[in-house]
């Protein structure tokens, strides 16, 4: 278990860095620990750091605090959950992905001194899901579809969802949700407790290949709840300034995932079974940017 270190004082992220090291981390699913290292394994082949991976250390909140405390040096993130749940600002349906990035980049720069990079590419949204045959049988095809049934269906999602502002609580505001049953499930099996009937709706991932496997539908957020969630590389400030060249290095990454892209990277893993280090190799070769 990765223990944090003592906290740093004021509004900066933990003091100096040591040059030629890097900590790479990322959240507890399967598209984080693919893209813990995608960024971890190419910068080992860029450069000369030495690189420590600490895979699957915890949600939003952990990796943030881990941050400010330089426990941790670098992980992806997705530009709504910074926006909302660590800037703690109000999503506006009428606000473009770019707005979304600028203002979390700026945010997190003045209030952290970390850094955003460049976008890797895709946009992972929540997408509430169920069963293809349930929604064929209620006649469900958006969010506000389930308000007249939620009474009779079930809700999963990951405990950070119940705890998020942009999670339970303001969807089922949103919408009017009453749901019968709410239950913690992991992120990771969440899709086969859909899949098997014993969730009926779920906060599926919307870069999931899981979703395709197990016939799942989506309904579309026609109120437009969820921000746009791009992935991109943050890093302490800090890190950067001690390694002369690494922004331009790791921000050669922008752009190289589009949505099915990450989707297939996914299925290699929750399908194939392949482990997800493997994966992001094979991903990083396939496209030319590692030998």
């Amino acid at each position: 278990m990765f223990v944090l270190g003592l906290a740093a004082c004021g509004n900066s992220s933990g003091g100096e860095a040591e040059p030629g090291k890097i900590v790479i981390s990322g959240k507890e699913f399967t598209e984080q620990i693919i893209l813990t290292h995608i960024l971890a394994e190419y910068v080992k082949a860029k450069t000369d750091i030495d690189v420590e991976v600490k895979e699957a250390l915890g949600g939003v909140f952990v990796l943030q605090e881990a941050m400010k405390k330089g426990d941790i040096d670098m992980y992806v993130e997705y530009t709504g959950t910074g926006y909302l749940n660590v800037l703690n600002n109000e999503y506006q349906p009428n606000q473009s992905p770019d707005e979304i990035y600028e203002a979390t980049k700026k945010g997190y720069a003045e209030e952290f001194n970390i850094a955003w990079l460049e976008s890797l590419g895709f946009n992972n949204t929540y997408a509430l899901a169920l069963r293809g045959e349930l929604a064929d049988e209620l006649g469900l095809k958006a969010y506000s579809d389930l308000t007249d049934v939620s009474s009779d269906l079930s809700f999963g999602a990951d405990p950070e969802f119940f705890e998020r502002g942009d999670g339970f609580d303001a969807l089922a505001e949103a919408y009017g949700y009453e749901f019968k049953e709410k239950r913690n499930i992991d992120p990771d099996l969440q899709y086969t407790a859909a899949k098997d009937g014993e969730i009926d709706i779920i906060t599926a991932f919307s870069t999931d290949a899981r979703i395709d496997q197990y016939n799942l539908t989506v309904l579309e957020d026609d109120q437009e709840f969820f921000p746009p969630y791009f992935a991109a590389p943050i890093i302490r400030q800090e890190v950067l300034d001690a390694n002369e060249g690494l922004e331009e290095t790791i921000n050669e990454l922008a752009g190289t995932l589009s949505d099915e892209r990450m989707r297939e990277l996914n299925g290699r893993v929750n399908i194939d079974k392949k482990e997800p280090k493997d994966v992001a190799i094979e991903f990083l070769k396939e496209e030319g940017l590692i030998e």
